[in-house]
């Protein structure tokens, strides 16, 4: 996740100001929090989130497909090498 400089927000500020943070994620996506200038919470609209959880599990499935043909392709290489022949 990339982290822009536009985004960082107080914890003071987003204490004294909640709404300004809430509208600064409606139209930038994101608003980081720092606690004492180090970043420590992340604010996110609720449906980017959804999104990034979709396709993060659509990438975990995807990558258990391929570590399962890779195991069947080690195991029986020889019989699929006669196969092509």
């Amino acid at each position: 996740m990339q982290i822009n400089l536009e985004n960082l927000v107080s914890i003071t500020e987003a204490n004294q100001n909640f709404s300004k943070v809430a509208r600064m994620v409606d139209s930038k996506g994101t608003a980081v929090i720092l606690k004492n200038n180090k970043p420590k919470y992340i604010l996110v609209d609720y449906n980017t989130l959804i999104q990034e959880e979709q396709t993060e599990a659509i990438i975990a499935d995807q990558t258990g497909v391929d570590e399962v043909a890779n195991s069947i392709l080690s195991c029986h290489l020889e019989a699929f090498k006669e196969l092509a022949k």
